[in-house]
Order: C-alpha cells, then sequence, then structure tokens
C-alpha cells in the first residue's frame, strides 16, 4: 500500500461551516437516517428469506454494520470533514479513488432522494389527499431543499423530532405484537423458526442478513457533518454506536413482536408487514400508519439530502467537482450550491421515472464505498494524525473489508452488471477530476 497522498488538515483549523451539532442532535440524526422508511416493508422480506427467527439475522447483520462503523469512528474524529469517505479515500490512495469513492456516495444518495420523493407521493399520501405525483414531488423536494439551506441545526431539530414520531411508532408494533401474544393469538414458537422450505438455518440467516444489512445503511451518512459537530472527537462515536445499537434494539424488538403476531407466510407476503401487526391488533386506525410512515419517508430524503449537498461540497473543495460547489450562503453559512444541484439531480431523476433502474444498485455502490473506507484506515495508520481521535483495533477495518466482500457475492448478476456500469463512468470522471488536479497542482 502506498503512504497517504494527501497532508490532512487539522481537526481546529478554520472552517467556512457553522459548528452548530451537538452529541444529542448528531444521535438523531444518524437514527433517523438507520430507520428510515425500509423498516417498514422490510421485516416481511427477511421474513421469507429466514423464517419466522427474523431477529437473528437482523443482529447479524448489526455485527457487521458495527465492523464498518467503527472505522468510520475512527476516520471522522481523526479527519472531521465534510467530504467523509471521499476525503479518506483521497487521503489514502489519491484523487482518482476519492472521486470514486465519492461518486458512489453521492450516486446512491441522490437516486436515495428521488425515490423516497417518489414514494412520498404514492400510496401512503393517497390514505389523505389524491395529488399529482409531479407535484408532489416537486414541492417535496422543493420543501426539503429549503429546509436543508436554512441551516443544519434547524434541519436536524426537524429530524428529532420526526425520529422521536418514527420510533413511538415502532414501539406501538412492538406493544401491539405484545397484546397480541398475551390475549392467545400470537405463537412465541415463531421465534425460533429459522430456514425455509428452500435453505436450512445458516443459509437462511446469511440471506437474511444481507437484506437486513440494508436497513442498517445510513449511518455513514453522518460523516459528511462531522465538520459541523462541535466537538467531533468526543460525540461522533458516542453518537453514532448509541444511535446504531439503538436502531439494532429496535429493529429486533419489531422484528420479534410482527413474527410472533403474524403468521410468518402471512407476514412475507405483505409489502406493509407493520400494517398486519396493527390489523390483527385491532383499536388502532390504519390510517395513523400512514402518516408515520410519510413522516419515515421525509425524514429519510432529508437526511439524505443533507449528505448528498455535504458530500458534494466537500469533494468540491477537495479539487474533485467544480469550485461553485463550494459556495456557502453569507448568513446561514450552508453549501447553498451544493443543495441546488444535488436537488435538481434528484428532482430530474423522479420526475423521469428512471430511479428503478438505479434503486437496486445503492447497495452495491455502498459496499463499494465502505470497503474504500476500511482499506483507508488500514493504510492512514501510517499518519499520527491528530491527537485524542477515537482508535478502532486493527482487525476491525480488516473484517469490515472481508465482510463487505463477502455481502457483495450475495448480489445478484443483474445488480452487478448495472453498478459496473455506474462505477465505470466514475472510472471515467474520477480520471478526469484527478488530471485536472495534478495539472493545476
Amino acid at each position: 500500500m502506498n503512504a497517504p497522498r494527501t497532508k490532512p488538515e487539522a481537526a481546529d483549523a478554520p472552517t467556512s461551516l457553522k459548528k452548530a451539532l451537538t452529541t444529542s442532535l448528531l444521535y438523531f440524526f444518524i437514527l433517523g437516517d438507520v430507520l428510515g422508511a425500509g423498516v417498514y416493508v422490510l421485516i416481511g422480506e427477511v421474513a421469507a428469506e429466514a423464517g419466522g427467527a427474523v431477529w437473528v439475522p437482523l443482529l447479524v447483520a448489526l455485527c457487521l454494520a458495527l465492523l464498518t462503523a467503527t472505522s468510520y469512528a475512527e476516520l471522522a474524529t481523526k479527519y472531521p470533514r465534510a467530504g467523509g469517505a471521499s476525503h479518506y479515500a483521497t487521503l489514502a490512495y489519491g484523487p482518482f479513488t476519492g472521486f470514486v469513492a465519492g461518486f458512489c456516495m453521492l450516486a446512491a444518495g441522490v437516486v436515495s432522494v428521488a425515490a423516497l420523493a417518489r414514494g412520498f407521493g404514492g400510496d401512503y399520501l393517497a390514505e389523505f389527499v389524491t395529488l399529482p405525483v409531479v407535484l408532489v414531488t416537486v414541492v417535496f423536494l422543493s420543501a426539503l431543499a429549503l429546509l436543508n439551506a436554512r441551516g443544519i441545526s434547524e434541519s436536524t431539530r426537524a429530524n428529532a423530532v420526526a425520529t422521536v414520531i418514527e420510533v413511538s411508532g415502532l414501539l406501538l408494533v412492538i406493544g401491539l405484537g405484545a397484546w397480541i401474544v398475551l390475549r392467545g393469538d400470537g405463537d412465541m414458537g415463531r421465534l425460533s423458526d429459522l430456514g425455509t422450505a428452500d435453505e436450512g438455518p445458516f443459509a437462511a440467516v446469511l440471506s437474511g442478513a444481507v437484506l437486513a444489512y440494508y436497513s442498517f445503511v445510513g449511518f455513514e451518512t453522518s460523516v459528511n457533518v462531522a465538520e459541523e459537530t462541535r466537538d467531533p472527537r468526543r460525540s461522533y462515536p458516542r453518537a453514532l454506536f448509541g444511535a446504531l445499537l439503538t436502531a439494532g434494539a429496535v429493529y429486533a424488538l419489531v422484528g420479534a413482536a410482527a413474527a410472533a403476531a403474524v403468521p410468518t407466510g402471512k407476514l412475507a407476503g405483505s409489502s406493509g408487514p407493520l400494517l398486519e401487526v396493527v390489523r390483527a391488533a385491532g383499536g388502532v386506525p390504519t390510517e395513523v400508519f400512514s402518516g408515520i410512515a410519510l413522516i419515515a419517508v421525509a425524514n429519510g430524503a432529508l437526511l439524505t439530502g443533507i449528505m448528498s449537498s455535504r458530500l458534494a461540497y466537500g469533494m468540491a473543495r477537495d479539487g474533485l467537482l467544480p469550485h461553485f460547489l463550494t459556495a456557502v450562503l453569507p448568513g446561514r453559512r450552508t453549501p447553498w450550491a451544493a443543495i441546488a444541484v444535488t436537488t435538481a439531480l434528484a428532482l430530474l431523476l423522479a420526475l423521469t421515472g428512471d430511479v428503478s433502474t438505479l434503486a437496486s444498485t445503492l447497495v452495491l455502490l455502498l459496499l463499494v464505498v465502505f470497503f474504500l473506507v476500511n482499506t483507508s484506515l488500514l493504510v492512514l495508520r501510517r499518519d499520527a494524525g491528530l491527537r485524542d481521535h477515537f482508535r478502532a483495533p486493527v482487525v476491525v477495518p480488516v473484517l469490515g473489508a472481508l465482510s463487505c466482500i463477502g455481502l457483495a457475492t450475495q448480489i445478484e448478476r443483474e445488480v452487478w452488471l448495472r453498478g459496473l456500469v455506474v462505477l465505470a463512468v466514475g472510472a471515467a470522471l474520477g480520471s478526469v477530476a484527478a488530471l485536472r488536479l495534478r495539472r493545476a497542482r
């Protein structure tokens, strides 16, 4: 491996972004991003792969996610700058690899926001009002962009409120599941039912863990606001691990409640598995869950939009994207140019309906990013770095990189083909960016 190519900046170096995030706000930022809209459909898919014991693959996925999260914790406290994975890969391998990492994150983030915008105007909203999807998408993304531009503290406070609502809805499911069991209509025996007619227990856990891993994706976006955290060396690890462990506990309890309350076949065949728990329990209007789902979708889009804009800002500051993306609002000190461009791209994707062709590549792109982050940590261990930063055991990034490879082998061939196209585009653009940066130097 080569030594780091770029000299890192000190953690206390001047920054043009406002330091406004406390530990609690950052905790809710990460928790809200992890507890996104996917949890409302995930449990049924995991049950289809693993059987009634859905809590087992969920806990396995949590352990795998914690490996890469630990690598992020060291890098984010050592180099607290917007840009995240792109910045780390640039320091370790140079601008080309840094661009590829950032491009993968940007592609995943923009597509995710577009997909969530389309989802917001779908069936959940139809429970309350019927409006053209195009109109809803334009208004939805415009509102998120304005909130994002207003300020990081305002955005994360809105996220904190939304996260409390999301978690309350999930706690409601846990309570309803317990009530169903207590009144004798549930079956606790399903919680030990691991495996399906086609797969044994080990294969079922592996298949279920791949799906469950998707639910923990989102923690990586928080590194892009480390620069706006007041004391990242202290706050970031606490917020990151606290949020992931909270999400893991909530997921396991929701999975256990759903599996015990609803027959596995019915759970696996439903596109709204948590709604099946509400229906089985009775007494709670189904519109309540539609409202909670809308909040979850909006919250996930807001947080992903924040990540995408800060990532674009950080890459531009590193010379990997056009310099105009570093422009910030004079008073608010938020990256308005990056917010405008990433929102416009998300709007274009949402309005053209091309999201479905890229959505299935999101996890593959993020696994590429996670692999680069784990290996970058090993390279950057040669740099003494900053004082008092979090330090992970050496075995953690090694296991994290291996887990990315293992999970990638479980992804379908068709997804790989689409992902390779995106990676090829990123590599081509990265070559141009690296050449331009080399000439500028």
